[in-house]
């Protein structure tokens, strides 16, 4: 995708000039102009969340689930015009595009890449390597296989360096691994690790190795290290912090480190920005690649037992809006934080009423695919922060 960069320049630049100033306005890009507006509307006549990052360099992205894309015109629309890069959120991992050994799948993850060359936004390849979502017939658990650790080690490479050559060319960046780390920042002891282990290498090798294999077969893409909680200063930050140290000392090809963002209303605001520029001075790039905020919400009256996407409190809403701005705002102010992305569209096909008993309304549209007032709150942050420009 990065070969299409001027046409993505060009493009954006001549829907920014279709945005009047008055449509621009700081009262607009809060929406309090005109609140009875349907959604349709305000995403139609506001400047969307791509233009407005324009002033910046940011890419704001989101995760795009395609069971949904194409299927469902409403979210197709907001996926479309809102976000200037898309990241896959299933259908590039190990488990969906090789199911059965030796048969690839690309559809899917194809039409997404197709559809973003027709939108003119940007890739981000999501997941090279990952003990979750593996294809079972080489692991069911993530930590035990069949096969010997020559043949894993075989298989990791196979992998990476088929998916990467398939989309050579067409990813601005990738996860080519994600999640190795415990939160304790000892290293997660996966099918991996335990492999290299078995073959008398240290463990994290398969790290190296992977990124290695992932810039042969394209070596105009960035390469990310992508975890979870890396956003609080502390053990797993700083062993990943580390870590890369060790990558970059032995020359391999790492580009970036990406922040997931998965927050919670329940715990205090992480040392965001601080952190994001301890990783920039290294001479990386770095994002926030799923942002999500969640809180605790109110039960549904009508199912016993479920919940609604409507959080429990005015002060937790309060507390989600602060959230989301804090984490655009630390974005913003460091040059090297390239991209954002949310993770995920709308309330409900959030992952986190899954996973998170009574937890939810995590994202910036909500169930009906209406704006929620988060979303307006990026529009005024990208309006009215003054940023270093990214290139």
């Amino acid at each position: 995708m990065r070969i299409r960069q001027p046409l993505l320049a060009a493009a954006l630049a001549a829907v920014a000039l279709a945005a009047t100033p008055a449509a621009a306005t700081a009262s607009d890009v809060r929406g309090t102009d005109a609140p009875d507006r349907s959604a349709h509307s305000v995403l139609s006549t506001q400047p969307s969340l791509r233009i407005l990052a324009m002033r910046s360099g940011l890419k704001v992205g989101t995760a795009v689930n395609m069971d949904l894309y194409g299927s469902d015109a409403a979210y197709t629309r907001i996926v479309d015009q809102q976000f200037s890069t898309v990241t896959p959120e299933n259908v590039m991992k190990w488990q969906l595009v090789e199911p059965t050994q030796g048969t690839y799948d690309w559809a899917a993850a194809d039409r997404l890449v197709a559809a973003a060359q027709e939108n003119h936004q940007l890739v981000r390849g999501h997941t090279l390597v990952w003990h979750n979502q593996l294809p079972s017939w080489l692991s069911t658990d993530g930590t035990t296989t069949t096969f010997t650790p020559q043949q894993v080690r075989d298989l990791l490479r196979k992998h990476v360096v088929d998916e990467v050559s398939h989309f050579r060319g067409h990813i601005w960046q990738w996860d080519v691994v994600n999640e190795a780390f415990n939160d304790d920042g000892t290293p997660r002891q996966d099918v991996f690790y335990k492999a290299y282990q078995a073959l008398g290498m240290n463990g994290l090798d398969y790290i190296a190795d992977a990124f290695r294999w992932a810039h042969q077969a394209d070596p105009h893409a960035l390469l990310f290290y992508n975890d979870y909680n890396l956003e609080f200063i502390g053990a797993k930050s700083n062993a990943v912090y580390g870590f890369v140290q060790q990558l970059q000392a032995a020359g391999v090809p790492i580009a970036g480190v990406g922040f997931q963002g998965h927050l919670d209303t329940q715990y205090g605001f992480p040392d965001l920005q601080n952190n994001l520029q301890r990783f920039a001075a290294l001479g990386l790039k770095v994002a926030l690649t799923e942002v999500d905020v969640r809180t605790f919400v109110q039960p549904d009256p009508a199912k016993p037992g479920s919940y609604t996407d409507v959080p429990l409190t005015p002060a937790l809403q309060a507390t989600q809006e602060s959230y989301w701005k804090q984490t655009l705002q630390a974005c913003l102010a460091v040059r090297s934080c390239i991209s954002y992305t949310v993770w995920g569209v709308a309330d409900s096909n959030s992952w986190i009423p899954g996973v998170f008993a009574g937890e939810g309304a995590a994202l910036l549209f909500d169930d009906n695919l209406q704006p929620k007032p988060q979303y307006q709150d990026l529009r005024q942050v990208l309006w009215t922060t003054r940023a270093p420009h990214r290139g």
